[in-house]
């Protein structure tokens, strides 16, 4: 289980990259066709293309970090493959690490809180 603090931006690079790129790689990627700063807190997510596997890169204040993972059977649910970035909340970040459907999770509006009299 990966925690995200609160604010944290989670991307997700829709684009498959290259497995063997290492956290300095993946975060020269992020900077230049993602456009993201690596070193700001973002996570990044990163997929393979053979969707089973996945690499999450982000800033923890004193260094990368590089978070590897493979699914040893199935694979994980992707968004559609496209150019740029898509944003996920924390839940569905632990949704996909898990194998999950991430997809199917939404936030639930809350009840307003009645003012006291």
């Amino acid at each position: 289980m990966i925690a995200v603090p609160a604010g944290v931006r989670v991307l997700v690079a829709t684009k498959p990259v290259d497995f063997r790129r290492g956290a300095d790689s993946l975060a020269a990627l992020a900077r230049e066709e993602l456009q993201r700063d690596p070193f700001s807190g973002v996570i990044i997510v990163f997929r393979s293309k053979r969707a089973d596997r996945l690499k999450i890169l982000t800033w923890d204040g004193s260094g990368l970090v590089l978070y590897w993972k493979r699914l040893e059977q199935n694979a994980f649910r992707w968004p559609p493959i496209s150019d740029g970035v898509m944003r996920l909340s924390a839940s569905q970040l632990a949704a996909l690490v898990d194998g999950l459907d991430w997809s199917r999770l939404h936030a639930r509006d809350a009840p307003r809180p009645e003012a006291a009299s």
